[in-house]
């Protein structure tokens, strides 16, 4: 009898601990979890990298330069900057003439060598953004801003008298000496272009454009003996490398 009770009190206690069960409400087993403070999820969203920095090289009919860019995005479409450049500046009569066996060449009736140091402050608008993919991004540019050309000896001029009337020679000025000889001449210049930036945005920017410089002086630079040249520039490949930050 004694075990009769045990087992029917048991049996009481599991029918009313399911009757307690069956009451406990349906809920959907989706756990939806909601951080603390909202901003935390908005803050750690991907942000474009604005500002890049690096180097130009110049590719033109004068030869090879060199500079310097710092570009700043302000929008999807508009960016400015500012870059600093030398290169040679030549003219289009210029010929070189081989001058001995070791291949040393000589500048016929060429008086003064020139560099140009453009300062220049611009913005670039980018084209197709909605149907070109992002790892190739065209663009139109233009920039205006101060120029500086120097304008240094590229040889001398000597006279001689002769048998048969008077001698003429020209000795080329070696490029590092000629410098101590050279000034400064100043003006405003620009330019104009089109260019692509390659590649996705993730720390390093590289591209290539094509410009059009326009670097007037009205009275003239003599370059050749006896000939001024009033607007320097011209077309010159450009190539970027830069970082962004």
């Amino acid at each position: 009898m004694k075990s009769a009770r045990i087992a029917f009190t048991l049996l009481l206690v599991f029918l009313c601990s399911m009757h307690g069960l069956s009451q406990v409400p349906q809920t959907d087993t989706t756990i939806i979890f909601q951080p603390a403070n909202p901003e935390i999820v908005q803050k750690s969203l991907y942000t474009p990298l604005l500002n890049a920095w690096g180097f130009d090289l110049l590719i033109s009919n004068n030869g090879f330069g060199a500079g310097v860019f710092f570009r700043r995005e302000f929008s999807d479409d508009f960016a400015g900057f500012i870059s600093f450049a030398i290169s040679d500046v030549k003219d289009d009569a210029e010929f070189d003439r081989i001058v001995d066996i070791y291949g040393s060449t000589f500048v016929p009736y060429k008086k003064n060598r020139l560099l140009l140091f453009p300062l220049v402050a611009g913005v670039q608008y980018r084209i197709f953004r909605d149907d070109i993919v992002d790892n190739f991004r065209p663009y139109l540019t233009a920039g205006l801003g101060p120029s500086m050309v120097f304008v240094s000896p590229y040889s001398r001029k000597e006279v001689f008298p002769g048998p048969f009337g008077t001698v003429t020679t020209y000795e080329q000025v070696e490029f590092f000496s000629s410098l101590k000889y050279g000034q400064a001449r100043y003006t405003l210049g620009g330019f104009i272009g089109l260019g692509a930036y390659f590649g996705m945005e993730k720390g390093s920017l590289s591209g290539i454009n094509i410009r059009y410089y326009v670097v007037p002086f009205s009275q003239g630079i003599e370059v050749m003996e006896g000939g001024y040249i009033k607007t320097f520039g011209g077309f010159y490949i450009t190539l970027n490398f830069g970082s962004l930050s």
